[in-house]
């Protein structure tokens, strides 16, 4: 007997069948064939390929992605329950992973990563910094947010405040207004707070701060950047807040300089290295690009470790020939500023700039320098910005560590 579905149902195209069971989450536009009817945008939809079911997820016809996936599993029933489950699992896989300080500053939901398409929860001690960019999502955001109160409540760990930073571009492709303020009427007077990050105190604005409030995926890659800066003179390029200059000050680094073309994320790496008592930093706003063209033209080799974090130069696949350009230039000048036996951290946030290309890229610097790369690390996002194998785009930072052979 045919089984009837749950929700209104969209057809889609063999392509599209084979792209979905290959493990990935995404329905594009391009491979639905029939819908069963007027189905309202972000409503729930079986996805179905003939007779055979493919799962169930979200639907939106203003977006590219027709259909974001919550399940392949057709018993599942969409109540609170489904997303207490959820959002209780994506909390215990981090728990089991990170000790207890650094789950007081972690991503608790990576959204597709975790189940909950366009779901990101950030947590900086008792505040949670949430962004929402898809249209279920946020129609049902007062029931999902409930439950991340009453699970935390439950752990004995509650939190004070929710502050919504909805405040980005990739809504409107969802038909979203942006947006930023806090959830609900119980919450801390200031939405900045202090957390701690490999023995490093920091200031977080979740109001203002770039993202939801700090770079969080970086974590483990400032510790093993910081770990070899010891009695080394640091060059810190894009440094943002500091935090890779300031672990290495931390790690006891002979000197370093932090650089970034913001006056205001120069002040707050300022109060951040106030806040650690730190008096081997210091900091310069200048544009990276060109405070390396002028170190290579005066012949300047004072710095025998040099990390460079750049934001990410492409957002698309139609530029990443301008940012493979940027990239490039950031690295081979660096490399001609390193003395032999220097060290290089280098790292691209950007999916787009895939590993393939920036090896690429890295290989072609390394041979305009005329320097040999001996690789030390080889490193990726944080464990709490979990990667779904077949699905691409969740995997996105790359970080190397290199010694400079000359």
């Amino acid at each position: 007997m045919k089984q009837e579905r749950q929700y209104p149902i969209v057809q889609i195209t063999k392509k599209g069948k084979s792209f979905l069971q290959s493990g990935h989450v995404w329905l594009y536009e391009g491979e639905v064939t029939h819908l069963s009817g007027d189905i309202e945008d972000g409503t729930l939809v079986d996805v179905m390929y003939h007779n055979t079911y493919i799962g169930t997820g979200c639907y939106n016809s203003h977006s590219k992605i027709r259909v974001r996936l919550l399940s392949r599993n057709a018993n599942d029933h969409y109540d609170e329950a489904f997303f207490y489950r959820r959002i209780q699992y994506a909390i215990r896989y981090r728990a089991s992973l990170m000790n207890t300080d650094d789950l007081k500053c972690c991503r608790i939901t990576h959204g597709e990563s975790d189940g909950l398409p366009g779901l990101t929860v950030d947590r900086y001690n008792q505040l949670l910094s949430v962004q929402i960019t898809t249209l279920y999502m946020d129609l049902h955001k007062d029931m999902i947010l409930q439950l991340y109160l009453r699970i935390f409540e439950e752990m004995h760990d509650p939190i004070e405040g929710i502050y919504l930073r909805n405040d980005l571009a990739l809504r409107e492709k969802e038909g979203l207004a942006q947006y930023k303020g806090w959830y609900g009427d119980h919450h801390p007077d200031t939405a900045i707070t202090e957390i701690v990050e490999n023995g490093v105190h920091y200031y977080v604005d979740v109001e203002n701060g770039q993202k939801t409030g700090f770079f969080l995926d970086q974590k483990y890659n400032r510790l093993a950047a910081g770990r070899i800066a010891k009695d080394k003179n640091v060059l810190d390029c894009f440094t943002h807040t500091g935090s890779f200059g300031l672990n290495a000050a931390m790690h006891k680094a002979k000197h370093v300089v932090s650089v970034d073309i913001s006056e205001t994320a120069i002040e707050q790496a300022k109060e951040n290295a106030k806040l650690n008592h730190l008096t081997n930093i210091e900091f310069k706003v200048s544009d990276v690009f060109e405070l390396l063209t002028q170190l290579v033209s005066e012949g300047n080799h004072t710095y025998d470790y040099i990390i460079l974090d750049p934001p990410a130069f492409t957002k698309s696949k139609n530029t990443v020939k301008d940012a493979y350009r940027g990239y490039k230039e950031i690295n081979l000048k660096a490399m001609k500023l390193l003395p032999d036996g220097g060290y290089l951290a280098t790292c691209s946030c950007s999916h787009f700039m895939s590993d393939t290309l920036f090896i690429q890229m890295l290989h072609e610097a390394s041979m305009d320098a005329n320097v040999t790369l001996k690789q030390i690390e080889v490193r990726q996002q944080a464990l709490d910005h979990p990667i779904l194998w077949h699905v691409p785009e969740t995997a996105y930072l790359k970080f190397y560590i290199f010694q400079i052979i000359h």
